[in-house]
């Protein structure tokens, strides 16, 4: 089954307002001349103070989707720095992005957390981006396999299946995000195979051959290529190479199929 691809640009914490709308701009013109019909699925997640001016930006732009880096599940209240899955829908946010191994890591966020994030952002019409992955020690231990899937059922844990062929997953390996090491890409492709496998038990195989997986960590343009041949990988979650538009348009030239 062919499955859209997706590149997604993981801006997380860089650039003022000024700075998000000039890499905007320079995404947009990128892509300007090429054909959408054969283009990835392209997404930006900026940080929260530059959503609604990068929203702004992207008005007439049918090319470029805005995601956000994060979400709280509750619609409203006392909470204290969180922001509502509406409020970012009122900014024309398609994508948020849950799970990351950064909010997991610095903010203690569990999976318990992040399956009802999951739950409210598909009640609402978006669409989650899932992150699950393994640290270098788990890797190690030989446990990548079930400590991802455990990730995955948790995550899924209530979504009836129709939903679950909404979301997209991102798999990150820990020790690949932000250290200039990439995880091969056929160990990628396995590990994917392996989540789209553990979909297949939440949700069954036909909703899991349509469920879109992205491989994210240190992924540049000269690695795209060999990691968008493989059978499972449907695209990227990308970090440091999105903040460059240069190098962001070379990625997604080079997921063109």
């Amino acid at each position: 089954m062919a499955r859209k691809p997706i590149i997604a640009g993981n801006w997380k914490m860089h650039n003022n307002v000024s700075e998000s709308i000039e890499l905007t701009k320079g995404i947009i013109k990128g892509v300007k001349d090429l054909d959408k019909n054969t283009l990835p699925e392209i997404v930006i997640a900026p940080v929260f103070t530059s959503l609604y001016p990068v929203s702004k930006e992207l008005e007439g732009c049918d090319k470029v989707s805005l995601s956000s880096q994060n979400c709280y599940f509750e619609p409203k209240g006392a909470f204290t720095g969180e922001i509502s899955i509406d409020m970012l829908k009122d900014l024309n946010v398609s994508y948020i992005i849950i799970g990351h191994s950064e909010r997991r890591q610095y903010f203690k966020e569990d999976d318990e957390l992040i399956n009802k994030k999951a739950i409210a952002i598909l009640e609402a019409g978006l669409t989650p981006i899932i992150c699950c992955g393994e640290t270098l020690e788990q890797r190690e231990m030989g446990v990548t396999d079930s400590h991802i899937s455990s990730q995955i059922v948790k995550a899924l844990e209530g979504i009836s299946p129709e939903n679950v062929e909404k979301t997209v997953i991102a798999y990150e390996p820990i020790w690949a995000i932000g250290t200039g090491k990439t995880c091969d890409s056929k160990e990628a492709n396995r590990v994917i195979q392996q989540i789209r496998k553990t979909v297949a038990q939440v949700a069954g195989s036909a909703i899991a051959e349509k469920v879109r997986i992205l491989y994210g960590g240190s992924v540049k343009p000269a690695t795209i290529v060999e990691q968008m041949a493989q059978s499972d990988i449907d695209g990227a979650l990308v970090g440091g190479a999105s903040l460059q538009a240069e190098s962001f348009i070379e990625i997604i030239k080079g997921a063109i199929k």
